[in-house]
């Protein structure tokens, strides 16, 4: 499979574009930054999504929106419309099988910083737009909102025994997602499930679910 990845020079991105490259696809990274990923099957490309120049890529059958920034003023650019302008040039071809948006639970929930949160809510709903539109193909879209993984920019969370306590007891599993885990989700979205689209996948150990019985 042809496969386009944003954001993988580090974290969860590069885990993806890992992920596929272990199942023998060939896989075009796209981020602001350089990628350590040294495959055989593997072309990075450095550019910004949202300002950026979008080179020619032919017959990308799985695209996969990954690339956003947390709190820096240019999430709305970057996550919500960066990832639009990606979609529109991308997936709207006869040889797209699937389009896959890495969200956020704060995307449903509201939590975390207001552009972030609503950066990744409208992630959601352009989702679905994508999928009304990407259907004639015979392909799908659809959206993973991950909640805490364990990931560098995280590592203030996960290095501190109060702010981890109270992380976990927001939780009713007490853990978080690892990269691995958030990479294979996204594979199965978007290379074997073929009959799933539209959705939202919540992947937060249930810290959306929680709640305190009170009699």
């Amino acid at each position: 499979m042809k496969v386009l990845i944003t954001g993988t020079s580090h974290g969860i991105g590069k885990g993806i574009a890992e992920e596929f490259l272990s199942h023998g696809d060939f896989v075009t990274g796209m981020d602001i930054c350089p990628s350590e990923i040294n495959h055989k099957n593997y072309t990075h490309i450095v550019t910004d999504i949202f300002s950026g120049e979008l080179p020619e890529i032919d017959s990308v059958e799985i695209l996969v929106n990954n690339a956003g920034i947390q709190n820096s003023g240019r999430d709305i650019d970057v996550n919500l419309k960066g990832t639009i302008r990606i979609t529109e040039k991308y997936a709207f071809q006869e040889r797209i099988k699937s389009v896959v948006f890495i969200a956020s639970s704060s995307g449903q929930t509201g939590a975390e910083f207001p552009e972030y949160a609503a950066s990744k809510g409208g992630m959601i709903a352009y989702m679905k737009n994508v999928a009304l539109r990407v259907a004639k193909y015979g392909a799908t879209s659809n959206s993973i909102s991950p909640g805490g993984v364990t990931t560098d920019l995280n590592a203030h969370i996960l290095e501190s025994p109060e702010l981890w306590a109270q992380v976990i007891n927001e939780a009713l599993l007490p853990k978080w997602a690892s990269v691995e885990e958030i990479a294979q989700w996204t594979y199965f979205v978007a290379a074997i499930n073929k009959s799933m689209t539209a959705q939202d996948i919540l992947i937060d150990n249930g810290e959306a679910a929680k709640s305190n019985f009170v009699w």
